[in-house]
């Protein structure tokens, strides 16, 4: 394949990249969406493999590498559950990062490339001092990000005396490297601070994620794909590659502009994320205290009495949270809004932008349950209608429907946008025990008088729900 050939399939590739993301905009075209990203990736493949910059000898080691990495993701999406995609899609972010900084120090050491003129090869040098930075922060952070979401890492944020002193010294410190570096008259010579500064963009991405609450998890998924996008945009600097600089744009903007729309959902500032501090143990106790002590009692329900709850109802609301995820309930839920929907109950589900452990988490167990996309609709466009809804129910969701965040100004989740369930005639909420939630703030809404607690597996107790309906 010609020099020509290549550029358009990358062209080609570009634009389809562009209508993935275009089509995962939506959940009625997501679909369709993957598609167009599988077909661009695809080609941007075969284009680079049989393009003019790759000699066939060698096709034998990228034959390996393609078979290798094919049998992991193939292995991957078909042994990793639903519920564990938070924690695949920090992993995958970490490889890019790691692409980037293997690429980094290959390009700086690799003896067959030659510079026209000294400013040429301190762009060079530059470019690939910011993409191993930017892979190495990508790398570590994705890293204890996986941990904090498959619970290998506690949810608590790890504040250090300091915090914010430490990171300026090591910015500081990174930048004068960056200095020495291009000032290197040798490979050798860069060599050191190219590791130090390595080595220390590497303990930034494990400090930045570890001083994250788990309440902010969502977010730095988010965050950690758009610096995934910018590692592979600096890779392409760094190889003269024009599709990937584009698609890491693609994804590096993309990944921003979700950042920013998950922090307004939460009502927090993307500073604020990164300084960390908001939320503590997922499932912890809440403290003791006047704060953490609601009026009122628990008003347990059983399975048959939520059943005619149900029944009875001609408007639900259904609220997922991670605890559906877990319980693998998705399906049972879909038997349920199947079966009341048949009875003309108007049944219709209520996603908070930050529910589950990723962006989108939900809608894609719902998805996957074949729930109608029509009736899967966002916070803001439920909310004003729980006056009018005779029944909500809370299935494994916690922190997204606490009134403290709209009733206590002390409260470390005040003035983070909820789903307003109590509002509703009445409110059933599913959860194993009395714990909190990941945010670790007690909830009010478990004692107020229109509120019913289904306690149990949402699974099991779906089931038995399902089964008093059917009867």
């Amino acid at each position: 394949m010609n020099a020509s050939l290549a550029t358009v399939a990358y062209i080609a590739s570009t634009i389809l990249f562009i209508l993935s993301l275009g089509g995962l905009s939506n959940p009625e075209t997501a679909r369709r969406g993957n598609l167009f990203g599988v077909i661009g990736m695809t080609l941007a493949v075969l284009a680079t493999v049989f393009g003019p910059r790759v000699t066939p000898a060698g096709y034998p080691w990228i034959i390996a590498a393609l078979v290798v990495g094919g049998a992991v993701g193939l292995v991957a999406a078909k042994k990793v559950q639903m519920t564990q995609m938070p924690e695949l899609v920090a992993l995958m972010h970490s490889l890019v990062g790691l692409a980037a900084c293997l690429v980094g120090f290959a390009s700086y050491v690799d003896p067959t490339i030659t510079f026209a003129s000294p400013a040429e090869k301190s762009i060079h040098e530059m470019e690939i001092y910011i993409g191993i930075l930017i892979g190495a922060v990508t790398f570590s952070g994705s890293i204890v990000a996986f941990g904090k979401l498959s619970g290998k890492i506690g949810g608590k944020p790890l504040l250090l005396p300091g915090r914010h002193w430490m990171n300026l010294a090591g910015l500081l410190v990174v930048i004068w490297f960056g200095r020495v570096f291009l000032q290197a008259e040798s490979i050798d010579a860069g060599m050191l601070p190219l590791i130090v500064m390595t080595v220390i963009a590497l303990l930034f991405g494990i400090h930045m994620v570890m001083a994250i609450g788990g309440a902010d998890m969502p977010v730095v998924v988010s965050m950690l794909n758009s610096y995934s996008g910018w590692a592979a945009a600096a890779t392409g600097f760094m190889l003269s590659n024009d599709l990937l600089i584009v698609v890491g744009a693609l994804v590096g903007s993309s990944g921003a502009i979700l950042s920013y729309i998950m922090c307004r959902a939460m009502n927090r500032n993307f500073i604020s994320v990164i300084a960390g501090g908001f939320g503590t143990g997922g499932g912890a106790p809440a403290a003791a205290g006047d704060a953490a002590q609601p009026a009122g009692e628990v008003s347990p329900i059983s399975a048959v009495e939520t059943a005619e709850l149900l029944r009875d109802a001609k408007s639900v609301v259904i609220v997922p949270g991670y605890g559906m995820a877990v319980a693998q309930a998705q399906h049972t839920v879909f038997e349920i809004t199947k079966l009341l929907r048949e009875k003309r109950v108007n049944v219709r589900f209520g996603i908070h932008p930050v529910a589950g452990r990723m962006p989108g988490h939900m809608n894609v167990l719902l998805a996957e349950a074949k729930v109608p996309y029509d009736i899967v609709l966002e916070m803001d466009e439920i909310n004003e209608d729980f006056p009018e809804t005779d029944v909500a129910m809370v299935i494994g969701a916690n922190d997204i429907v606490n009134p403290a965040a709209q009733d206590d100004p002390g409260s470390p989740i005040a003035g983070m946008p909820v789903l307003e369930v109590w509002k509703a005639r009445t409110s059933v909420v599913m959860k194993r025990s009395m714990a909190s939630g990941y945010a670790g703030v007690d909830n009010p809404l478990f004692y107020k008088e229109n509120n019913r607690m289904l306690f149990g597996d949402a699974k099991k107790m779906l089931d038995e729900v399902l089964a008093a309906l059917k009867s």
